[in-house]
């Protein structure tokens, strides 16, 4: 049994990142679904199709659902969607890194998928002082 993902954003947000990380890792072996919420989309079909690919995801072993933006819509159908299943994890805060970390890892169980997701995720977030990109060129 893998865990499956579904990620559920902005519209073109989680349809990019699969499609940058499969160019970076390969395609993945998870179950994996994108559910992209337009801005003025009326909220209980978009909540019926989110439960619809949880199930269809949920192979035994669980769902790790990831969204791009806390608080905002997508987050919020993926946290009512959460409360509503046992065996689901939400995560905000989708980046690239994130991403890729959890193709790296199609064996893990949902826990340690999760974790290795959100490490993956903020280990991603680096700040680059002009200062230091500046003296590294100049070393060169």
């Amino acid at each position: 049994m893998t865990v499956g993902v579904l990620l559920v954003t902005h519209p073109g947000v989680g349809s990019a990142m699969l499609h940058i990380a499969s160019r970076i890792v390969g395609k993945s072996t998870l179950p994996i679904k994108c559910l992209e919420v337009p801005p003025d989309a009326p909220l209980d079909p978009v909540y019926e199709r989110a439960c619809s690919m949880l199930k269809v995801l949920d192979r035994g072993a669980g769902v790790l659902v990831l969204t791009d933006i806390f608080g905002a819509t997508p987050h919020n159908i993926a946290q009512q969607m959460a409360c509503n299943k046992r065996g689901t994890t939400v995560l905000s805060g989708l980046n690239l890194p994130m991403l890729v970390r959890v193709f790296n890892y199609p064996q893990d169980d949902l826990d340690t998928l999760a974790s290795k997701a959100a490490e993956g995720g903020s280990r991603g977030i680096m700040s680059c002082p002009l200062e230091s990109i500046t003296r590294n060129r100049e070393q060169v």
